[in-house]
């Protein structure tokens, strides 16, 4: 929501809206929001449009190479970027003190891409989690499974599923005209028409949720939002990383694979894991891939301190925000402290656009370039031999061959590549 520099909001004249909400009888002093949002706001805009540039570019050169991870990288980063696009006009709103004078059309668009953005964010990002947990908990199924078609189509469903469940806030959010006092006090007054008078100083105002007689409305659609378009995502996230890590661990804490792979017996006995304990454990501890495995573990920890950061703080604040709003008795302090809380981290959640970008760059070390593919090791290309018990003659000859290269090297690649 969008007010003035104190807000306090009362009937004038028959001609202003019907309000209830808890916030009416509260001043809240929200000058810093000229000057801390702005800033925000065009650190996100330059840093964001410059970062995902730069991804989608090095991407788009050599679309053919593009595996799973990437294919989600490219997503987020479109929408990253056509977020980015929007943030100037938010920058120049905060700068007017409010005063939104690109008209109507452009504060519904602004407000949604906001919403839009930061839902397929958390959902490319879920997609991006549950990729690499089949990839390092069972990567058999991940050969079949994740399949670039199969990837495109559920990029294709996320952003369908997305623009469905944010598409409401072309209906809420809208633009509407206030009267700040001119008695120093910058109380608020909402009319159905430009009103002028001594002392008193019109304003378009764009509307973050909905207006004041439409706010009953809107606080359950905003709920339903955050649960189907974080909480739930959060938690399969968290499921998925967890998984993860205890598997990384269980494999750093193995004993190191039995000599002799060319022995049948034993490596027949290795292979029967393969579909419990992935392909991470059955490599064993002093595998040439321990060192890329401590490494995801570091990213996985990244992310996830990331992704809280960014959403966690704004879906909390926000949530409380939409219930006191709508309670009748709650007191002043509260709903300042509140409403202080949720104006810092809505900016925050917006980092994002950049940091999946910042992310993709700091991780490429254990992918390599992004583009490029890495080199294979002689032990990487022949690991389901050893796991089937072939003998040494017949990996000579696969390897003199080359026919399987591509395909056996891509497991290891999708598996610990380091995209977020």
């Amino acid at each position: 929501m969008s007010t003035g520099v104190t807000t306090d909001l009362s009937e004038k004249g028959g001609q202003v809206a019907n309000f209830s909400s808890s916030l009416n009888s509260c001043k809240i002093d929200e000058s810093y929001k000229y000057i801390f949002l702005p800033i925000c706001y065009s650190f996100t805009f330059i840093f964001s449009i410059t970062l995902n540039s730069v991804v989608l570019y090095r991407s788009f050169r050599h679309t053919k190479r593009w595996n799973a991870s990437l294919i989600y990288m490219v997503n987020l980063a479109s929408t990253d970027f056509m977020y980015g696009l929007s943030l100037p006009f938010l920058v120049a709103s905060y700068i007017m003190h409010d005063n939104w004078v690109f008209g109507d059309f452009m504060c519904r668009l602004v407000r949604f891409l906001f919403y839009f953005n930061l839902y397929c964010s958390i959902f490319f990002l879920t997609c991006i989690s549950v990729h690499r947990y089949l990839g390092i908990c069972h990567p058999m199924k991940t050969i079949t499974l994740e399949t670039k078609r199969a990837v495109k189509a559920t990029c294709v469903v996320v952003w369908v599923a997305v623009f469905a469940l944010t598409c409401p806030i072309f209906r809420f959010a809208q633009t509407q005209f206030l009267i700040r006092g001119g008695d120093g006090g910058g109380s608020l007054v909402a009319t159905n028409g430009d009103e002028s008078g001594t002392g008193q100083v019109g304003f378009q105002n764009c509307w973050d949720d909905a207006i004041d007689r439409e706010f009953q409305d809107y606080v359950p659609y905003g709920i339903t939002l955050h649960l189907l378009g974080f909480f739930v995502p959060f938690s399969i996230i968290a499921w998925c990383y967890s998984r993860v890590v205890m598997t990384i661990f269980r494999s750093l804490h193995s004993q190191p694979p039995t000599q002799g792979v060319g022995g049948g017996g034993q490596a027949r006995g290795s292979s029967a894991g393969i579909g419990g304990m992935g392909m991470s454990v059955i490599l064993g501890a002093h595998s040439p891939y321990v060192h890329r495995r401590r490494k995801s573990i570091k990213t996985i920890i990244t992310i996830t301190l990331l992704f809280a950061l960014c959403f966690f703080p704004f879906h909390v604040t926000r949530t409380i925000f939409l219930v006191l709003k709508v309670t009748k008795g709650v007191q002043c302090h509260t709903m300042r402290m509140v409403s202080i809380c949720y104006k810092i981290t809505r900016p925050l959640a917006s980092f994002n656009a950049w940091l999946n970008a910042l992310l993709f760059f700091l991780t490429k070390e254990k992918a390599g370039s992004c583009c490029t593919k890495p080199e294979p090791t002689q032990r990487g290309l022949h690991w389901p031999l050893r796991l089937l018990g072939k003998g040494g003659d017949e990996e000579e000859g696969i390897e003199e061959a080359g026919n399987h290269k591509e395909n056996q090297h891509k497991v290891e690649d999708d598996v610990f590549r380091g995209l977020p």
